[in-house]
């Protein structure tokens, strides 16, 4: 695991914005933040990936002012905000819930931050009319907030929170009700002016693709901790534990035992044969091994390849490319991914050589 304190740096040459240290928190004997750190540059879009009780909302919340820490500080723009009250901040929130006043119309709610700050009627109607077209809304300005689907709603709920133009967006989930092609399509607009107006995110999602889009970095948190903050390509081709690995990205994972080491190569004995990778692990060691689908091939590039012997359980035909699974032990997953057409597929049972590089190999210590 690399070091945490390095890894929730902002990146090299862009001044701290948001810098979170030590943030804990619990409700009741349950443990949500164990001691969080995160330094978010100005003008930055990070993710917090994870599953579902992780602690990624919670951290959300606090920064916004919704929940306290237990301990721990939150400085925005070298400000101390931790005890601020939430309209105190200068902080835009988009819930899953959207909040949205349903009394009120689809111009009226993305209007209502910009009214409160008492901004001119025609800088008003500029500011609504832009960020309906952004959401593709500029339809339904006038429509009632209860006559819309939730995918709108949700949409106007971004609308609002980009009109007031705060110093620090946070967003949770804020596309999970709308449908694959739109989700996409507000994802790269979203992005996009994001950068424009120099707008500083943070953004809740369970979903990895979501992520690697949108992000500058991804911070991946498992049990109130963050295993890993690094760019979108770091992340999936240099995991830094097997938690990461297995939440980002589909992956061959296989458990097995050292069992020599030499000149930085080490030798793996797993359930499906021995797999050399890089590493130093003392013999006898218990190790987890992962490999990206789409390093594994049906043909060999070198006589260095690791190669298995493997089973073809089944094929998953995906547009573009095609994932095939193998037959392995309840402990392991063993897939490869090939571009539609580059070889023939074999069937179901079929047993194949299957061939990857060990410098392909990533190599974990596994827990006893």
């Amino acid at each position: 695991m690399t070091d945490p304190s390095a890894s929730a740096e902002s990146p090299p040459g862009n001044p701290r914005f948001l810098d979170i240290v030590g943030l804990e928190k619990s409700f009741g004997s349950a443990v949500v933040l164990a001691g969080v750190d995160l330094r978010v540059a100005r003008g930055e879009f990070i993710s917090l990936l994870g599953p579902s009780g992780c602690g990624k909302t919670t951290l959300l919340r606090i920064v916004a002012g919704l929940v306290g820490p237990d301990r721990g500080t939150v400085r925005l723009a070298d400000a101390d905000i931790t005890g601020e009250p939430p309209h105190r901040r200068n902080v835009g929130v988009v819930f899953q819930n959207y909040a949205l006043f349903p009394h009120l119309s689809v111009a009226d709610n993305v209007a209502y931050g910009l009214r409160a700050q008492r901004r001119p009627a025609r800088e008003i109607a500029s500011t609504v009319a832009k960020y309906l077209e952004l959401v593709h809304l500029e339809a339904l300005a006038d429509r009632s907030i209860r006559a819309l689907s939730g995918g709108q709603q949700q949409r106007v709920a971004v609308a609002r929170a980009l009109a007031v133009q705060p110093k620090l967006l946070l967003l949770d989930e804020p596309f999970s009700a709308l449908d694959r092609k739109l989700r996409e399509s507000m994802q790269i607009e979203l992005r996009r002016l994001l950068r424009e107006i120099g707008t500083t995110a943070v953004f809740v999602t369970h979903d990895q693709d979501e992520a690697l889009i949108m992000s500058d970095r991804i911070a991946v948190m498992n049990e109130g901790a963050i295993e890993q903050i690094a760019d979108p390509a770091e992340l999936y081709n240099r995991p830094a534990t097997a938690f990461a690995l297995d939440f980002v990205g589909l992956s061959t994972r296989l458990d097995g035992v050292v069992r020599a080491c030499a000149d930085g190569v080490v030798e793996v004995e797993t359930a499906m044969g021995r797999i050399r990778c890089p590493g130093s692990y003392l013999a006898g060691a218990p190790v987890t091994l992962g490999i990206r689908p789409e390093r594994m091939s049906l043909a060999a590039q070198s006589a260095q390849d690791n190669r298995l012997e493997l089973v073809v359980s089944d094929t998953i035909f995906l547009g573009p490319k095609v994932t095939i699974h193998f037959a392995a032990p309840a402990s392991a997953r063993l897939l490869l991914e090939t571009p539609q057409g580059a070889v023939p597929i074999p069937r179901a049972g079929k047993r194949v050589d299957v061939f990857w590089r060990p410098e392909d190999t990533l190599v974990y210590p596994r827990p006893v």
